[in-house]
């Protein structure tokens, strides 16, 4: 009683089936749920570009126009690529979907394989950063990272569980509240350049003669480091059918929005930081956009404003893959990929098998690599590239077998789209490889093996239970085995039961102490019980094992197909007297379940008074 009073505190009321359709979330709501993710990169994407270039001096940051210049555009590459995703497989699923149908099931399980360990990865790595945003902002907080990182992923999990439409309306103020701090922080910026000059360049520490030259290499890593903007684009692909109706539309403008506010703040951020000569702190003590936010605000209330929606937005950005981690598992688990339970609707109208196990994922990453953002990054956006390349070349492939109206040019696009992410795809695995890149490579193939190993088991039970050919079996013979710990009115109720269900039941008692057998007969003779006694002997004291024998000696030796063990049971009035009594028939019960052509039932018994 006490935990489903809490379980509806948590996540409230149950929701009829009915309900699912008003479930449905409206553009203001899917652009916080399904972008926060996507937007909230350019709060960090920025910061590991230039972390990558520090090495080369002031040289090396002035190439972060470039470098940020070439992510702007691939970003709307593969956004307008997934535009044509979206109306043409408006049922969701993404990467998955498109690859299965168009290029194989091998590779719809790599894509799927992708997405979910970036979907655990965005996690960690949103957490994390918007943990360090606050870390920032109040030092003293430094040793309760991982603490502060699991919280909020117990928070949003919670939230998740309580439905889209509930997350939804929890997270879209702090996520609309960091778009406006950053839309005016770029006009203040320049105001501010305008009015005052910008401040003298820092004296870098690489200047000192450690500095590097700009290679191509360095640029490449730089970009590499930098594509972790583009996570989170494909989210709204994924999660089409959690729109209102028109999804596709609603879905498609959804994505268009996203586009311009992401490249907006990416380009316009990485401008202030090259314009106020920002670099970011190698330590990790204070975030490049809280240096920033310093520059441009001081140290006011707008800094503050800044610093609380950062934070904010990097920890609900966490909220993208709680959207789409629980759906793509439900859509595995339908196919037959993913275990069945994935597929079920929780009291919310939400997948919260899902939703839970990513937490519990996220938390075990987080506190592996105690909750250090730059730790996680070089992880991060493998996956995700491999399933845009995956998903694009499936388009083409898509539009090539349907040759509808226009489909020359639509195949061109998403053409166009696989090639650049299969492009990036190489650089950025190659170039993160030995910083811990090779971990997810290695994750992704295990996962697409353990996919097909569940498939294989349910396709194999299938056929086993399948109704194809079946002929009626003979007559069964049927044995009924009542349980006697000692004579009370639980085990009469029992004994009457038995013989309900088969004519010749059987009561057995284990003799565990020789002493206690004689009372029993007696008092069984005493009452006149027509139910004959078996007396199995333990001289090893257990209960358990003489019982699995003796089921085994009928099956075996006196061929009896079916053999139902009663275990009379009596029903305790309150919680804790439970740890007053054995839970012996527990045991056994569990113990038969594998024991083939043995049924358990139990026979309860409330004791009156």
């Amino acid at each position: 009683m006490l935990l489903t009073v809490l379980r509806r505190i948590v996540i409230g009321e149950r929701l009829p089936t009915a309900r699912a359709i008003h479930e449905r979330l409206p553009k203001y709501l899917a652009l916080p749920v399904f972008a926060s993710d996507a937007i909230s990169s350019s709060a960090y994407a920025i910061e590991e570009i230039l972390l990558v270039l520090l090495v080369a001096g002031s040289v090396g940051l002035g190439c972060s126009w470039g470098v940020a210049a070439a992510i702007a555009l691939l970003f709307s590459m593969v956004a307008a690529s997934y535009r044509q995703t979206v109306a043409a497989y408006p049922s969701g699923g993404g990467a998955y979907i498109v690859a299965r149908e168009n290029l194989g099931t091998p590779a719809g399980l790599i894509a799927a394989g992708a997405l979910l360990t970036d979907y655990v990865l965005t996690v960690a790595v949103s957490v994390a950063a918007g943990i360090a945003a606050i870390v920032s902002a109040a030092p003293g907080l430094q040793s309760h990272r991982v603490g502060l990182c699991v919280l909020a992923v117990a928070i949003i999990t919670a939230a998740n569980l309580r439905g889209a439409r509930e997350s939804g309306k929890l997270f879209a103020p702090p996520v609309y509240l960091f778009i406006a701090t950053c839309l005016v922080m770029i006009p203040v910026g320049l105001a501010r350049l305008a009015l005052h000059g910008a401040p003298p360049a820092p004296v870098l520490a690489a200047t000192s003669g450690a500095v590097q030259p700009v290679t191509f290499l360095l640029l490449l890593r730089a970009f590499a480091s930098g594509c972790a903007a583009l996570t989170g684009i494909e989210a709204i692909s994924n999660g089409v059918p959690a729109f209102r109706p028109p999804e596709s539309r609603n879905a498609s403008a959804t994505l268009l929005w996203m586009t311009g506010i992401c490249v907006t703040i990416f380009v316009g951020l990485t401008a202030l930081a090259q314009l106020f000569h920002c670099v970011p702190d190698p330590s990790g003590h204070e975030t490049l956009l809280s240096r920033l936010g310093r520059e441009v605000f001081g140290s006011g209330v707008l800094y503050l404003v800044l610093q609380a929606s950062t934070a904010a937005i990097l920890i609900l950005a966490a909220n993208t893959s709680f959207a789409d981690f629980p759906r793509l598992s439900s859509i595995l688990a339908r196919d037959g990929f993913a275990p069945h339970q994935l597929a079920n609707l929780g009291d919310r109208l939400v997948f919260n098998n899902g939703i839970i196990l990513l937490g519990v994922f996220s938390c075990v990453l987080i506190a592996r690599f105690g909750g250090l953002a730059h730790a996680l990054i070089p992880l991060y956006a493998v996956g995700v590239f491999i399933s845009f390349t995956l998903s694009q070349a499936g388009m083409v492939r898509h539009w090539w077998k349907e040759r509808t109206r226009g489909w020359h040019v639509k195949a061109a696009v998403n053409a166009v789209g696989a090639m650049a992410t299969g492009a990036v795809l190489l650089v950025v695995g190659s170039v993160k490889f030995l910083h811990g890149a090779w971990m997810v490579l290695a994750v992704i193939p295990v996962l697409m093996l353990l996919f097909l190993k569940i498939s294989r088991h349910y396709r194999g039970l299938a056929r086993r239970l399948s109704i194809a050919g079946y002929t009626a079996p003979r007559a069964v013979r049927h044995t009924v085995l009542v349980l006697v710990p000692g004579l009370h009115r639980g085990v009469l109720n029992a004994l009457a039961y038995a013989k309900t269900i088969a004519p010749q039941a059987e009561a057995v008692f284990v003799e565990v102490d020789p002493a206690e057998t004689p009372p029993l007969r007696e008092q069984w003779q005493a009452l006149g019980i027509d139910v004959p006694l078996t007396i199995l002997k333990s001289p090893w004291r257990s209960l358990i094992e003489p019982i699995v024998h003796y089921t085994h000696t009928l099956r075996v030796e006196q061929h009896v197909d079916l053999v139902t063990v009663i275990i009379p049971e009596f029903v305790v009035t309150h919680w804790w007297h439970r740890l007053l009594h054995n839970q012996s028939g527990l045991l056994l019960k569990f113990r038969l379940m594998f024991e083939p052509g043995v049924a358990v039932t139990n026979v309860r018994y409330r004791p009156e008074g």
